[in-house]
């Protein structure tokens, strides 16, 4: 008997190892090379030369430049009386007053009257100028003059010129330093060489150190015990599970299935029927699948196998699109004893979304649930839906097969059962029929409405649970937004009464025409007259830009949902016993219990056979809270998408 379990140890971390040892290699010694016309000392007999003979040049720069400013004074005579200031000034040469700034200073960076460094000027403080300017203001005896210093003291006092003056300060005081500098050793260029070198490696080793220290996934063939083996080293994290499945064939231990999700489908190195001979150097052949579950268990890091490769010839994987189904019907795996692998087997209700990733396995799809994906590594196995019809009409076969011994209607179970046995042979003919009997899934996809086209609200539920006053009171408080689909009646018209706004009258005739053709949602005779509610009454009110609501009977939703309106379905459901007799009290109804009774198991009924059509569900508890829910859901439909089967959308 084959037996199957899953492959779910947890991992820790690595420990480092990479590559095979065998080809492990001593690392090269990299040596670095300085060039052979720059030795260290260079900068030691050379710089102090340099710096002598540019000094030189600027001192004679600068004796150049004074003897040239000599000559054109003696070449041109200054005419004193061109100007009224010069000529005063000429007049009285004994006006002003000495600037101490200008004065002469002998030091030994350069000839007499400069400073000491290389001849340049001494920096005044901008204290120091306002209190000369103010010093000169006061020695000038005509008004011009004091007008012109008063306009220099404005100018002075001015934030952008002290800012100016600070500027030129400092680039001044910069300017009159040494140049070129001592350095401060003999050994900078060697020095400077050493830290771009370092600067390199630092650089180099942060590079390094982006990449991946696990070692990547590999796999090479080699001759085993004689045999042609494949060993695989992969790597699997402490958060990542392997992802695959084993089974006994004799004393083998066989890979049946790889998991989407898991390393080893990440690797790409494992396949379904490689028999696994060693993990890590423990030998697996002839162990139980059990055993092997807690050997893995206790493994971490880097794993390399020893497999016999598979003999089957299976194409290239080719990348599946994911397909997303409605579930109709519930399923837990702890209850289904066909499910190859219990632990990976997915739980999930009808109504939930499943996104199909992999349909490898006819019999066995591997799906995540909608909403689970991040709280759900590995995908879960799901029946496929042929596997999960037949299995379901065999077990209906079976059922009914005993319900002659207890009903003694052998003549129609026996036609029942031959209608059902040409039900399990002929799936894939019959699928629309099938669907109906035999609930499995429903191709969906996204929606999202458009502004101008509403989705019609049905609102479903057996009677007085309220779902006729939840629509009047929508359309009482919002009339702009909601509406009722005008119906059709073969009956006269009213004098109160006008077509098209309270009824469309049409005869019988055609009325039975429509009918036929399936334009009516649903249908029904009162008092000898017919009464019903068209797709095209429908269409008009949506084409207006409202919402149209209806109360429809749960026989009238294949109709409603075979039609281009992309309903929207919410299933109005009862409270408890007690509960439902006080709100049908608050009505001034005064139900009996088995009256009560017969709603509730009407509803459950109605849950049962119809409850994979419903969008939504709200159980009517109080009028005023269901009414805030059903708002809700309404308004969902402008902000939301929402999963609407993809035949609608093709």
């Amino acid at each position: 008997m084959i037996t199957t379990s899953y492959m779910n140890g947890h991992m820790t971390e690595s420990d480092g190892r990479g590559g095979v040892e065998a080809n492990q290699e001593e690392p090269q010694q990299w040596h670095r090379e300085m060039a052979v016309d720059c030795p260290g000392d260079l900068g030691a007999r050379t710089l102090p030369v340099r710096r002598s003979a540019q000094l030189e040049r600027i001192r004679q720069h600068q004796e150049d430049r004074r003897r040239k400013e000599e000559e054109g004074r003696n070449r041109q005579e200054l005419d004193l009386t061109a100007s009224i200031r010069l000529k005063k000034l000429s007049q009285n040469p004994k006006v002003g007053i000495d600037n101490p700034t200008f004065d002469p200073i002998e030091g030994p960076g350069g000839p007499p009257g400069l400073p000491p460094n290389l001849g340049a000027p001494t920096l005044l403080e901008l204290e120091e100028l306002l209190m000369s300017l103010k010093q000169v203001q006061h020695c000038l005896s005509d008004g011009q003059s004091q007008e012109d210093v008063e306009l220099v003291l404005q100018l002075v006092q001015k934030t952008d010129f002290q800012k100016a003056f600070n500027i030129h300060n400092a680039v001044a005081q910069h300017m009159n330093r040494p140049s070129p500098p001592f350095p401060h050793t003999d050994r900078a260029q060697g020095l400077a060489h050493e830290a771009v070198l370092l600067a390199h490696d630092c650089v180099a080793e942060q590079e390094m150190q982006l990449e991946p220290l696990t070692p990547d996934p590999c796999e090479a063939l080699t001759q085993w015990g004689g045999e042609t083996v494949k060993i695989v080293r992969m790597e699997k994290a402490r958060d990542i599970p392997l992802g695959a499945t084993v089974r006994n064939d004799m004393d083998s231990v066989v890979i049946s299935r790889i998991v989407k999700g898991g390393a080893a489908e990440r690797s790409g190195l494992l396949h379904e029927g490689d028999e696994v001979l060693e993990i890590n150097g423990v030998e697996i052949r002839g162990k139980d699948v059990n055993e092997v579950f807690d050997i893995l268990a206790e493994m971490h890091g880097t794993l390399t196998f020893i497999l016999i490769p598979s003999s089957q010839n299976k194409p290239p994987p080719i990348k599946e699109t994911v397909v997303h189904v409605k579930a109709h019907f519930d399923y837990d795996p702890s209850d289904d004893p066909y499910v190859p692998c219990r632990e990976l087997g997915l739980c999930f209700q009808k109504g939930d979304i499943l996104h199909i990733i992999s349909q490898d396995d006819p019999n066995w799809w591997q799906a995540y649930r909608d909403g689970d994906e991040d709280n759900q590594p590995l995908a879960g196995l799901v029946p496929g839906k042929s596997f999960q019809q037949q299995r379901e009409a065999m077990k209906q076969t079976i059922e009914e097969d005993k319900e002659p011994e207890k009903s003694g209607k052998l003549w129609c179970a026996k036609k029942n059962k031959k209608k059902r046995k040409k039900l399990l042979y002929n799936i894939k003919q019959n699928d629309d029929n099938d669907s109906e009997e035999i609930l499995t899934y429903e191709e969906m996809a996204l929606y999202h409405q458009p502004a101008n086209r509403k989705r019609p609200i049905a609102l479903i539920g057996p009677p007085n649970c309220g779902q006729n006053d939840l629509r009047q009171r929508l359309l009482s408080s919002q009339p702009d937004r909601f509406g009722g689909a005008v119906p059709h009646t073969t009956r006269n018209r009213r004098d109160v009464e006008v077509s098209g706004r309270d009824y469309h009258f049409v005869s019988r005739q055609a009325f039975d025409m429509d009918a036929t053709a399936g334009k009516f949602i649903e249908s029904g005779e009162f008092e000898k007259n017919l009464y019903g509610t068209s797709t095209d009454s429908v269409r008009q009110l949506i084409n207006m830009g409202k919402i149209c609501l209806l109360c429809l009977h749960t026989q009238s939703l294949k109709t409603l949902r075979s039609s281009d309106l992309k309903p929207y379905i919410i299933f109005i459901a009862p409270p408890s016993q007690e509960r439902l007799r006080a709100l049908l009290t608050k009505e001034s109804k005064n139900p009996k219990p088995e009256e009560l009774r017969d709603i509730i198991e009407k509803a459950r009924e109605m849950e049962q056979n119809f409850g994979h059509l419903f969008d939504a569900a709200i159980v009517n508890t109080d009028q005023d809270k269901a009414y805030q829910e059903l708002l809700r859901l309404i308004n969902k439909l402008d902000t939301e998408p929402q999963w609407v089967p993809s035949s609608w959308l093709r």
